[in-house]
């Protein structure tokens, strides 16, 4: 009976996934019309664009909407291994190719002793509650490097070092996968291709790195944590103003660039608590590595400046890996991403108009979600704290004399 019941459920789940990733593609390619702004124009025009500049040899480096690293150029370029297909259609392809790897990934890695389908499920169900900026953006083929370096972790460090580092080179984020990483022949292979590859790019294609300063001068996102105290004051005569700036729908006016460095305060103490964590922490178990980067990614996009709806894939990804292992402290905080995924899509794209004019149905959309983004990244940091930082006991004193001996007449 049991085995019946597994090969039911396999089939229930991939099933789904399959109906779902149908719906995802028939609205990108515009089958079916999704509502609100269009999300496939980042790939049809600015991705396109980039791609038509570095296939001569070069970054878009006088691009300020060019805001990554160098092996995002990868992805960018992946289209031309589908020739036959126009570009765009090409890359939606493309993605869900990375949807279906990350999946086998899951699968794969619910295999054995004390592991589970949770995180397979998790994937299958968080994804479409995203809507169709899931294929629309190049984050889902990084989720999928990002996934298979943490289920390599514990048996393959050498793999897993590789992996997170190249994952770093697309989009920064999975460099944060290492933090919890204590075999030294991962770090020293993550070194290794980190250097490698970053300096193929430096010494081959002019603009490797000049996404450090676009990204450096970033504002204030309309759906980012800090915003939210924009959007309120926007109702009591704050005179700024909503713009598209560097690539994203941007504050603009007096008291950003506070918010902003508040922004950038708060990611620093989130990373030395990272690093405080990590000196302090003794028990490690199989599953700390992802737990720790589940923890980590989603303090650091709570804290950024930005908080784009394709950054949730990230967090459905690493939280997806957590419940592969039974024993994962991490199901309260991915369950409060689930419920955050369906939020994001109701924000953009779906009611996004309301969210640029800060009326009430935007406000409350974005206090929803970002509130359930910060609860889960407590709740997250609690349980890796606990489980893995030995609790401060008092130091026994030495015992006294018992009372025999004291009451004891001398000789």
């Amino acid at each position: 009976m049991e085995p019946t019941a597994a090969r039911g459920s396999l089939a229930g789940l991939l099933g789904i996934w399959g109906v779902t990733r149908a719906a995802l593609l028939l609205c990108v390619l515009k089958v079916v019309v999704f509502p609100g702004p269009d999300v496939t124009s980042d790939v049809s025009v600015i991705y396109r664009g980039w791609y038509d500049v570095l296939v001569t040899g070069t970054f878009p480096q006088d691009d300020v909407t060019w805001q990554y690293p160098p092996a995002a150029a990868l992805a960018i370029l992946s289209p031309a291994v589908l020739p036959f297909l126009e570009y765009a259609t090409a890359f939606f392809v493309l993605a869900l190719a990375a949807d279906a790897a990350t999946l086998a990934l899951l699968l794969r890695g619910a295999r054995g002793g004390g592991r589970s389908r949770r995180g397979a499920w998790l994937w299958v169900a968080g994804v479409p509650l995203l809507g169709p900026t899931v294929y629309a953006r190049y984050d889902v083929m990084v989720t999928a490097v990002a996934v298979a370096g943490l289920l390599a972790a514990g048996r393959h460090p050498r793999l897993a070092g590789a992996l997170m580092a190249f994952g770093a080179l697309l989009k920064v984020w999975p460099a944060l996968l290492l933090l919890a990483v204590r075999r030294r022949a991962a770090w020293v292979s993550a070194a290794v291709t980190g250097v490698v590859v970053a300096g193929l790019f430096a010494a081959t294609m002019p603009g490797a790195f000049a996404f450090l300063g676009f990204q450096r001068d970033r504002g204030t996102e309309v759906e980012s944590l800090g915003s939210l105290v924009f959007h309120v004051a926007r109702h009591h005569g704050w005179d700024g103003e909503v713009l598209l700036n560097y690539g994203s729908v941007e504050f603009l006016g007096p008291y950003v660039s506070w918010v902003s460095t508040g922004a950038l305060f708060l990611t620093g103490a989130a990373l030395a608590w990272l690093v405080l964590w990590r000196l302090l922490a003794t028990r490690f178990t199989p599953h700390t590595v992802a737990d720790a980067a589940f923890t980590a990614v989603l303090l650091f996009t709570v804290t950024s400046r930005v908080i784009s709806p394709q950054y949730m894939v990230w967090l459905v990804g690493a939280g997806a890996v957590c419940l592969c292992f039974r024993e994962s402290r991490m199901g309260r905080p991915a369950v409060l991403v689930l419920a955050a995924c369906p939020v994001t899509m109701l924000e953009f794209p779906l009611w996004f108009a309301h969210v640029v004019a800060s009326d009430a149905l935007g406000i409350t959309l974005l206090a929803v979600r970002n509130g359930l983004l910060v609860a889960a990244s407590l709740l997250a940091a609690g349980a890796l704290w606990r489980a893995t930082v030995p609790a401060r006991r008092e130091i026994p004193s030495a015992p006294g004399p018992s009372w025999a001996e004291r009451t004891r007449v001398p000789s």
